[in-house]
């Protein structure tokens, strides 16, 4: 299965743009304020603060969690003192926009949305601004006079309360997320990073760290860096062929022993079939190739890397039990999961970039709940796969912060009325 058939068009600016790319919704689009709920539990308390006209309280909250520029996407930069942001002129005065992350509008092909903290913005918010409007249009909404001393007291705001991962670790649900039931589990899938970085799971509009943050996600951690990098990988993902091909050539062979011989399968026999399949493998695929023991150090040494895997396996899987990610009689059939959950973000991640338009990055999530349920009965078995998979990438048996961190989202996930593995049903 491969994302696609055709793309959509590149525009003239190079962006590429579907039919629902290029819209109107610059800004975020806010129905009438008595019927507006407030997506997340941050614009509730800033609705909050207002009632109770506590305005230094409101700038915490908004200092705490960061926000929002709109800026035209030719004047994007991971530096805030570099961009342009958008400003509108009313009655002589210059008004410019900061929002929480969870307002955000659809993204646009030609305005993207910046993260920026308080500090910054009263650091390099141009002279000539006048007002600060923070979620406006909404029941939510905060107008600023900009002088020197409203600046001043953004920067106190910030030194009080922002420390840069305050927000993770944090099950955030949108009230006005998607509701699509297989968008809604295709997104579920990447509901572990969701978590550890704070990120809305059930969002489709998706913004994540701000345009260029998400373009230098990408190429940090991917190697992306335009749209047909992004292609390739997010297919790669969804065929499960990124980092888990020989983690599952090892599970596969206790699954077949498990099935044809006895469920409890013996360490020992497990490695003995992993060495004799992989030779048999090579000598079926490379005729001329010597794979008794002994007659190929190439051979030897990739049969002894896989038959090491075995124990490594079998040692996280005592550890899952321990930490009740397994039922103490579970193994894990396949870590596809850990390719899968990446593709759901991968998903978003390309959108947010403006590498991927919204059609494609729907195809990539109802592709990726299609081989999610494909492969795996239950929320639970797709979390433990996910897991062992992170853990055999990152971890090398340290069970450091790589397993701590996302043992935590587990546990949240299994624990939090708002998770997705209680709203949406796996099979």
């Amino acid at each position: 299965m491969t994302l696609g058939g055709p793309f959509d068009p590149v525009g003239a600016t190079g962006i590429p743009v579907g039919a629902e790319d290029d819209h109107d919704e610059i800004f975020p689009l806010i129905p009438d304020a008595g019927s507006w709920v407030p997506p997340t539990g941050v614009e509730r308390e800033l609705r909050e603060h207002l009632a109770r006209a506590d305005v230094a309280g409101y700038l915490r909250l908004v200092a705490a969690v960061g926000g929002y520029q709109p800026v035209p996407r030719a004047a994007a930069d991971r530096n805030p003192a570099r961009r342009l942001p958008v400003t509108t002129a009313a009655d002589g005065e210059t008004a410019t926009y900061l929002y929480t992350q969870d307002v955000l509008p659809r993204p646009h092909p030609h305005v993207v949305y910046e993260f920026v903290s308080l500090r910054s913005l009263a650091e390099v918010l141009p002279p000539d601004v006048d007002v600060l409007a923070i979620n406006p249009n909404t029941p939510c909404e905060l107008r600023l006079r900009v002088d020197r001393a409203e600046r001043a007291r953004w920067v106190a705001a910030h030194e009080e309360c922002f420390t840069p991962d305050r927000t993770n670790h944090r099950l955030v649900t949108r009230r006005d997320g998607a509701t699509d039931p297989e968008l809604l589990h295709g997104l579920a899938c990447g509901a572990h990073l969701c978590v550890t970085n704070g990120d809305a799971w059930n969002t489709l509009d998706w913004h994540g760290a701000g345009y260029s943050a998400e373009v230098q996600r990408l190429d940090q951690w991917w190697g992306v860096q335009d749209r047909q990098g992004w292609i390739a990988v997010q297919n790669r993902l969804l065929h499960c062929d990124v980092s888990t091909s020989d983690w599952d050539f090892v599970l596969g062979a206790r699954n077949f022993l498990a099935e044809a011989e006895d469920p409890r399968v013996d360490p020992q026999r497990w490695r003995e079939c992993v060495d004799s399949t992989i030779r048999t493998n090579i000598a079926s695929n490379v005729p001329g190739t010597s794979t008794e023991p002994g007659e190929n150090p190439d051979v030897d040494s990739f049969a002894e890397f896989l038959c090491g895997l075995v124990g490594k396996i079998l040692r996280y899987e005592a550890r899952f039990r321990a930490d009740e990610l397994l039922p103490p009689d579970g193994r894990v059939r396949t870590v596809a999961a850990w390719d899968l959950g990446r593709a759901s973000k991968m998903a978003r991640w390309g959108r947010g970039a403006r590498y991927a338009t919204e059609g494609e990055m729907h195809r990539a999530l109802r592709m990726t709940s299609q081989e999610a349920r494909s492969r795996y009965s239950s929320w639970a078995e797709f979390s433990a796969g996910y897991v062992l998979g992170r853990c055999l990438h990152f971890d090398e048996e340290a069970f450091g912060d790589w397993y701590a961190e996302v043992l935590l989202a587990h546990r949240v996930l299994v624990a939090e009325d708002e998770s997705p593995w209680h709203l949406v049903p796996f099979a």
